[in-house]
């Protein structure tokens, strides 16, 4: 994992340059790398969920409702109101550091968690908004790292995921511009997941950034090299992350 202040520092970064694509691309424009959505209904996701982060991180209390039953603004506005929610997050996390406990979906209930979390979502759909104007930039090597083993780390909580089982076949990732390995097995009971070099049924290699957009399912495995079973690669992905 990283620092408390580097997850902060991400969210400053990521949000600053997603306000600035979706203030080039405009909020009726279509985002790529989310079919049916445009720049207003990305806006609309991540902007109440940034506002509603901040709300639990600052009163240390659960949440009243989830984020979706929040009003948004409309249209333009939606800009403003993502600017100063990624921004009041942003603040309310790094006053708090990372040991605070606060409610999560997850058993780690720590204003740790959603630094972290935070910091990946943000750099996902600043790659979205970036899709709208054009070519979008990779997610910076280390936070991309940290974020595929992030994806490992939630799977087990995520509500709506369906583990993925097998008879033992095995996936490996590496990482071509850091030290970022795994080792994925698919057994009976669901994924047993190891950062380990080794050789797997199959096996995608590139950069740290395509292989989590990949496991985002914004990138085809395509965007990476491919050894093996590449049937494996959709399997895991298969409970739509």
């Amino acid at each position: 994992m990283m620092e408390h202040a580097q997850y902060i520092a991400a969210i400053r970064r990521e949000g600053d340059a997603l306000v600035q694509a979706v203030r080039a691309a405009g909020v009726d424009a279509s985002v790529p790398s989310c079919p049916g959505w445009t720049v207003a209904d990305l806006l609309s996701h991540i902007a109440r969920i940034h506002h509603w982060v901040a709300e639990i991180v600052e009163t240390r209390t659960d949440p009243k409702a989830h984020w979706s039953k929040i009003e948004p603004p409309e249209g333009n506005a939606l800009i403003d109101y993502e600017a100063t929610g990624v921004a009041r997050m942003a603040d309310a996390l790094a006053s708090a550091g990372p040991d605070q406990e606060v409610w999560t979906w997850t058993p780690e209930r720590t204003t740790g968690f959603w630094a972290r979390r935070q910091a990946h979502e943000i750099a996902v759909h600043r790659w979205d908004a970036q899709g709208a104007t054009g070519t979008p930039d990779p997610i910076e090597t280390q936070l991309a790292i940290d974020g595929i083993q992030e994806v490992f780390d939630l799977l087990p909580h995520r509500p709506k995921y369906e583990m993925p089982t097998g008879t033992g076949e095995t996936m490996h990732l590496h990482c071509t511009d850091g030290d970022g390995e795994w080792l994925v097995r698919f057994a009976p009971d669901g994924l047993q997941i190891t950062r380990e070099h080794a050789k797997g049924d199959v096996a995608a290699r590139g950069p740290a950034s395509d292989l989590l957009l990949m496991a985002w399912g914004r990138a085809r495995p395509t965007a990476v090299e491919v050894f093996g079973d590449a049937s494996l690669l959709d399997r895991w992905n298969d409970g739509k992350l």
